[in-house]
């Protein structure tokens, strides 16, 4: 079945008394340059009732679809509605071409250059080699950092003849849907999301892979892997914890109308509470939003409640209050998302001092009616990993009725 991420990125209008330009539909391929490395997507023009066209950028089974654009000069300016970046681009016939580019805190951008092509379906090779090596399957990673430092992962992916789909999980998240082929035994694989661009690339040899991942404009770290069918994480239920002689929570934080709001007021008291450690800028934790949002929906006049505590890349109030309200209101979220402060490491632990630590962006928080922690679940695993998610997402359910029940 096919997932879909329902992130709007592109629709034409007219504005400002601006023709709209003529974008042929059809699949395009798509590349973002990284580190002197390209960085391949597809994405297909489809035609909407309104006669305007809309973009789906394609990665594996994920479907990113079409939504806001506006005018800068003669360039269209590709809005992302979750996070706060955009596409610059001029369309020139079968072509577009401009920047992909991040607003930063401090008025700092990020802009990588990004070109695409009309008529082109292929990714990375458009004529790859045989494939004499097979990935299906089960892969125990470690990363190795250019200091030296490690951590591990596991890899899981699927190859039909040259074609490859599959992810990394580790323990704070997992890289969601990578897309890429096999040629002879090289494989390469990427995928972007209108946040993270991600590029793998490594050698099989028989039950053994090495390779190099690069991400953005800087990130660059090698990589090994062996084949092993029980490859396995840490147990993520046991990475974030409770400090002694703690068993609850205690917060006080601005929510999106700047009035503090607190896991002791009334509104909590006596109800299952599930609170959120998450960022707008965070692809894993729109994941696990898109599935948090609905639940909410379906369960909150069941004793159910849900808080959101945002972690953001800005330490500033009034800077990290529009990226929040747009991830709200895209993915449809009608509980309480608070403002806790900024991604800063030991800024973040001092807002919740009761943790060992704020380990990851998702971690997830589960209450029972007398205001305990019960469970502390770290990183997401999210519809790129296939099974994995299915079986989160029963044993969140599981566990929320079971805390109901009680």
């Amino acid at each position: 079945m096919k997932k879909t991420l329902a992130f709007a990125i592109f629709s034409l209008t007219t504005t400002l008394g601006l023709q709209a330009q003529h974008v042929p539909t059809g699949i395009w391929r798509a590349v973002l340059t990284i580190q002197n490395k390209e960085v391949p997507f597809l994405m297909e023009v489809m035609a909407r009732k309104d006669a305007l066209p809309m973009f789906v950028i394609r990665n594996g089974e994920e479907r990113i679809e079409a939504a806001d654009i506006s005018y800068r000069s003669d360039s269209l300016v590709i809005n992302m509605p979750v996070f706060d970046s955009e596409i610059i681009a001029k369309a020139e016939g079968n072509r577009l071409t401009g920047v992909f580019s991040k607003n930063l805190p401090g008025n700092a951008i990020y802009r990588v250059p990004f070109w695409a092509q009309h008529g082109e379906t292929y990714r990375f090779s458009k004529n790859p080699d045989k494939a004499t090596a097979q990935m299906s399957g089960k892969w125990e990673v470690t990363f190795i950092n250019a200091d030296g430092r490690t951590s591990q992962a596991v890899g899981v992916f699927t190859q039909q003849g040259n074609h490859l789909t599959g992810t990394f999980l580790t323990p704070t998240g997992d890289y969601r849907f990578l897309e890429g082929q096999v040629s002879g035994n090289h494989f390469s694989l990427s995928t972007f999301n209108g946040e993270s661009i991600l590029l793998f690339e490594g050698i099989v040899s028989r039950d053994a892979i090495t390779g190099e991942t690069w991400s953005g404009i800087s990130g660059n770290r090698r990589w090994q892997a062996k084949r092993n069918d029980n490859a396995q994480l840490p147990d993520p239920e046991k990475l974030t914890f409770l400090k002694e002689g703690y068993d609850r929570l205690s917060f006080r934080f601005p929510n999106m109308e700047n009035k503090m709001v607190s896991i002791d007021d009334e509104r909590y008291k006596g109800k299952v509470v599930v609170v959120q450690l998450l960022g707008s800028w965070c692809p894993n934790c729109m994941d696990e939003t898109a599935f948090l949002a609905p639940y909410y929906d379906a369960n909150k006049d069941k004793g159910l409640e849900m808080i959101g505590l945002s972690y953001e890349r800005s330490p500033k109030f009034e800077e990290a209050q529009p990226r929040i309200l747009k991830m709200m209101k895209r993915l449809k979220v009608n509980y309480e998302v608070l403002f806790a402060g900024s991604t800063d490491k030991e800024e973040a632990n001092r807002t919740l001092p009761m943790l060992n630590a704020v380990m990851a962006y998702p971690t997830t928080i589960f209450i029972d009616k007398k205001g305990k922690v019960r469970k502390i679940h770290t990183g997401f695993s999210g519809p790129g990993t296939g099974h994995y998610y299915t079986e989160y997402v029963e044993e969140f359910d599981r566990f929320v009725k079971q805390l109901l029940s009680e």
